[in-house]
């Protein structure tokens, strides 16, 4: 006998998350009825919800799974290449989304303008990443770029690469910004210690670090307002 594969039409009406999503909209549904609806079909042993709820408790919930890089999901039973792809293309439209502005050149005010712009992006990492936010002379972002990725617990970056990048576009000034992937972002004596270092390096190239920046978890710490700059 021919095995039978689980779809969402085996699941009850009222549990279907396609229809719930129609019926009461998409801020309704579960995390793991929004996956499953990405997922469209399950496996021969179980629905697209009940695969989408193994997949996140394999990976360890949300915040891994935005970080699980296709590989990694493709060693999930029942994710192949293409369902892979389909979750990471989603993902990466949800962050496209959330940093899209009106404006193509923001304007940094604050250093919450500052954090704003990076929040989501950064946050659920689970590796260190230092971005530089790269402005003009009315403190236009006028580039953005991520210059290094780090272990879980450090992220090395030098001067030369940061005002290498910062010349290239023609910056008046920098804003330095790194996640912790603790979710903590009070700083190490390694973040104080590197940030001294670009500073002494942009007095002498002619282009101001204006501040750096730690991303945690829906919360920030900018160093010039704590008075280490």
């Amino acid at each position: 006998m021919e095995a039978h594969r689980y779809t969402l039409r085996d699941v009850p009406l009222e549990d279907r998350p396609r229809e719930r999503l129609l019926q009461f909209g998409a801020q309704a549904v579960s995390n793991t009825e929004l996956l499953a609806i990405l997922l469209r079909t399950g496996t021969v042993s179980e629905s697209a919800v009940h695969l989408a709820q193994r997949i996140f408790s394999e990976v360890g919930g949300l915040r891994a799974l935005v970080d699980s890089s296709v590989d990694q999901l493709t060693d999930i039973r029942g994710i192949g290449p293409a369902k892979a792809v389909q979750i990471k293309a989603s993902i990466e439209l949800g962050r496209r989304l959330s940093r899209a502005s009106l404006d193509e050149h923001p304007v940094i005010r604050t250093p919450e303008d500052a954090a704003m712009l990076v929040m989501e992006d950064l946050r659920y990492l689970q590796k260190e990443h230092f971005v530089c936010l790269f402005l003009n002379t009315k403190n236009h972002v006028v580039g953005q770029e991520t210059l290094s990725m780090g272990s879980l617990n450090a992220s090395i970056v030098h001067p030369r690469e940061v005002f290498r990048a910062a010349i290239k576009r023609s910056s008046a000034s920098i804003i330095c910004v790194h996640n912790h992937p603790s979710g903590d972002p009070e700083p190490s004596p390694q973040d104080l210690d590197m940030t001294k270092r670009l500073m002494d390096a942009g007095e002498i190239i002619g282009i101001e670090v204006l501040d750096h920046i730690i991303i945690g978890d829906q919360q920030f710490i900018s160093l010039k307002q704590k008075g280490y700059m």
